[in-house]
């Protein structure tokens, strides 16, 4: 009894163990860009880089620099500028994942929520997702696809002027509902 109450007890504290200590690690591993808070400058972080990105991933740099410089500095500038290239990229698409969770937050606001929205908000994700693939394997290929970068730049920014429209649109409507409630308030105290 003594003997399987010890095995029966280790393997209690054996379980608490990797409880706590896989708590611990799911904490670390959370980025915080994951977190539901509204962007900086109304999600329009990436429009301050996009002219950089274009201006690393023109055609007439790597021209010029393979004139002037070795095989293997164009190599090692090329693998630089593509890390940079994804990194702005993985940057455009935190920035959309928080227009989302923002459109989620309004949509969950708002009286009349339609089903034609949600499917928008659908298709715009789909959309997004499948640029947002075809411009990273681009780039992980080599290739420069400045356009299609533009493109997807401006899908972002199109959605992050809908999500400041809305806003307004709420904001204007709960200080209507504001003012409604306190003409409301003043009536019956000036019955009394």
């Amino acid at each position: 009894m003594s003997l399987l109450f010890y095995l029966f007890s280790g393997l209690i504290a054996l379980l608490l163990i990797l409880f706590v200590w896989s708590v611990r690690s799911t904490r670390r591993r959370v980025p915080p860009s994951t977190r539901a808070e509204i962007p900086d400058d109304d999600g329009r972080r990436h429009m301050t880089y996009l002219s950089q990105i274009r201006q690393a991933l023109a055609a007439t740099d790597y021209e010029f620099l393979s004139k002037r410089a070795s095989k293997e500095m164009v190599r090692r500038v090329r693998r630089e500028r593509q890390s940079v290239a994804l990194g702005y990229l993985a940057a455009l698409r935190r920035d959309f994942q928080s227009l989302l969770r923002m459109a989620r937050v309004i949509a969950a606001m708002s009286p009349q929520v339609a089903a034609v929205h949600e499917l928008e908000r659908l298709r715009l994700t789909a959309k997004f997702v499948w640029q947002y693939e075809v411009i990273r394997w681009k780039l992980l290929a080599g290739l420069a696809p400045v356009p299609q970068l533009d493109g997807l730049s401006n899908l972002v920014s199109g959605l992050s002027v809908r999500m400041e429209k809305a806003m307004n649109e709420l904001g204007e409507r709960a200080a209507a509902a504001a003012e409604l409630a306190s003409s409301v308030n003043r009536r019956s105290l000036d019955v009394t």
